[in-house]
């Protein structure tokens, strides 16, 4: 069996159950797919069996690229490059189905990329993701709780995610110390229009930035105590930022975008 580099946060999948529910979750026949860090082709030779009409893959391991090469010939597209190097939008004309069995160290990196970049067309249809336990609770944490934060807020701002499953350390090769959850994210019809994504980037960070205090510090630097706009989104500064939904940041962002013009 090839040996997984710790560099690359490489686990391959190998149970097969644990595949089968992740292709069955959509329907891929005649759609264009992308599956990022194929790793050995495991996930790979059950997309394909679903007869999709175009498929890319992005691997960045040399070593495994050429394998992948060699086994799947022309069925597949193999793009051997670092995925956060990539832009997705030019591999399809049309929209696709994004697979990926996320590596650890990066995971949060290359979401964020694609979130941040998304214009009001989205280029994917649906993206099944895997994460670390840990990380996808935080994706999909509700506010008032102690996993909601800045990744919770950017993540939900234009799609709609839905916990499929957690996922055992014993369905991996190596077997990672820590269990791991399967998301399935798709866009939202409505959502806040925020001009420059960046500027939600900036107003999590700073309220996040010390998540125990009290919201009148980050209030002020960015807004200098506008008491409009407290009493327009109904902001009690006496609250922490885990305390505000999703909605009054992007509602906050919008403000932000105002005064700066």
């Amino acid at each position: 069996m090839i040996k997984a580099k710790k560099s690359l946060g490489q686990n391959f999948l190998i149970d097969k159950n644990v595949i089968k529910k992740i292709v069955n979750t959509v329907n891929i026949e005649k759609k264009n797919v992308l599956e990022i860090g194929p790793g050995t082709g495991n996930l790979t030779s059950y997309i394909l069996e679903k007869k999709p009409k175009k498929f890319f893959a992005i691997e960045k391991d040399n070593e495994l690229a050429i394998k992948l090469k060699n086994k799947f010939k022309n069925q597949i597209n193999i793009i051997n490059n670092d995925v956060l190097k990539i832009d997705e939008t030019k591999l399809f004309e049309d929209d696709v189905i994004v697979f990926g069995n996320l590596p650890y160290n990066i995971s949060t990196e290359i979401l964020n990329k694609w979130i941040i970049n998304l214009k009001d067309n989205f280029w994917f249809e649906s993206l099944i993701l895997m994460f670390q336990k840990e990380v996808a609770n935080r994706i999909i944490a509700d506010f008032n709780t102690s996993n909601y934060g800045r990744l919770s807020i950017i993540c939900n701002w234009k799609l709609n995610i839905k916990k499929l499953c957690d996922i055992k350390p014993s369905a991996f090769y190596p077997k990672p110390k820590i269990e791991s959850t399967l998301l399935f994210f798709y866009p939202k019809k409505n959502f806040i229009k925020i001009n420059d994504p960046k500027n939600l980037e900036k107003i999590t960070r700073i309220f996040f930035n010390q998540r125990r205090r009290m919201l009148k510090k980050p209030f002020n630097q960015l807004f200098n105590g506008n008491q409009n706009i407290l009493n327009n989104l109904n902001i009690d500064l006496n609250l922490r930022p885990q305390n505000l939904s999703l909605d009054t940041y992007y509602r906050l962002t919008c403000e932000y975008e105002k005064l700066i013009g």
